[in-house]
């Protein structure tokens, strides 16, 4: 089953259709009270997400479901130059963007800049280590998973390297990485997008 897709914007339109979208799903699919509320949990995530986003940008958001499999999209076509974003992050009080913390705020970073940059000069290399599987235009097409992600760290020391640290840290107060099965984001060209998979079976 696949639910109808919500556009979304950056600003905060239809993202309560969002949230009523998966609060009917969960009421048709007769999940449980727990079930419901870990879906409702991982789309207020994403649309947190969305919402620090620099600048004006929608976004498509459904799920599908496949025998107690529920998928969460979000996919967003990033528009965002460095000297449109220069300009705006220099127009807060910091200069700077304060959303890009924790798990989830790395993650933006992805749908903020795009593929358009080369995410190594600004992503964090804990981040960037072993986590993705590039094709042979890195540049453009990068596939990142939680899953992936939580098995590279766990081959740091976490007592010698600060980094692999504070990775598990920003791990373990993450809703998303204690609510969801798996996390992934995947680039191609100016389209990025957001899966969050949870089990309800």
């Amino acid at each position: 089953m696949k639910t109808d897709i919500i556009t979304v914007s950056s600003r905060g339109r239809h993202m309560e259709e969002a949230l009523e979208q998966v609060d009917k799903l969960s009421a048709y699919k007769g999940l449980s009270p727990k079930g419901a509320l870990h879906l409702r949990l991982l789309t207020e995530e994403m649309m947190g997400m969305m919402r620090s986003i620099t600048g004006e940008t929608e976004g498509r958001f459904w799920i599908e479901d496949e025998e107690g499999v529920y998928r969460l999209h979000l996919q967003v076509e990033t528009r965002m130059d460095s000297g449109k974003r220069e300009r705006l992050l220099s127009a807060s009080s910091s200069g700077r963007n304060d959303a890009a913390r924790g798990l989830m705020g790395r993650l933006r970073d992805f749908f903020d800049r795009g593929a358009d940059e080369d995410i190594a000069a600004y992503a964090s290399p804990m981040l960037l280590s072993g986590m993705f599987e590039a094709s042979s235009t890195p540049a453009l097409d990068l596939d990142w998973s939680m899953v992936r992600y939580e098995e590279a760290l766990a081959g740091y020391d976490r007592e010698s390297n600060q980094e692999a640290l504070e990775a598990w840290d920003e791990l373990e107060k993450s809703v998303v990485a204690r609510v969801a099965d798996d996390v992934r984001v995947s680039i191609r060209g100016r389209d990025v997008e957001m899966v969050i998979v949870k089990k309800l079976a």
